[in-house]
């Protein structure tokens, strides 16, 4: 919603949209790409910044709950525009067991295609998003900065894409 004179919020991509093609770093060395796990569920997990208490709650529960995305072959990525240092140093420090991926440079690029952009703010916005194997997108949800969306609306996606006609590619 554009308000005149005001800033624009965010308005992330729904579902039935084709999931922008990426490649981010995850380490000083290591980049991930969308396209490299076609195939199985991916889960984009936007947030707006390393150690704030909110997403440090946020990466945590994604952390706890990582054996149910893993029930369903999916995949969890995090993205914000931290640097791939912080990341480390953060994802050391809270035990996560995901990738924490760096829309650096350009600062924030991929969050942009995504919709998920504050740009008030520099960072990105707290947004999810389901994909599907073939790249669409099947769920979606622009959370407010300051509200840890939980996993349910996660878990709730990757069970309806699970039972999916095709969805359950582990038969």
């Amino acid at each position: 919603m554009t308000h005149p004179g005001g800033p624009r919020e965010p308005s992330i991509l729904p579902p039935g949209a084709r999931a922008p093609e990426f490649q981010l770093p995850s380490g000083p060395e290591q980049r991930v790409s969308l396209r490299d796990l076609r195939g199985r569920p991916v889960v984009l997990a936007f947030y707006p910044a390393d150690w704030s208490p909110v997403c440090t709650d946020q990466m945590g529960l994604y952390a706890q709950v990582m054996p149910e995305f893993r029930k369903f072959n999916a995949e969890l990525l995090g993205i914000s525009v931290d640097s791939v240092w912080s990341h480390l140093a953060f994802t050391k420090d809270r035990r996560l067991n995901f990738p924490l991926l760096s829309d650096f440079e350009p600062k924030g690029s991929v969050s942009r295609s995504y919709g998920a952009y504050e740009a008030s703010a520099g960072e990105s916005a707290r947004a999810l998003f389901v994909i599907d194997p073939t790249g669409t997108i099947r769920w979606s949800l622009l959370s407010p900065d300051g509200v840890n969306p939980g996993a349910e609306g996660i878990l709730s996606a990757l069970e309806e894409l699970a039972r999916a006609p095709g969805g359950d590619r582990s038969r």
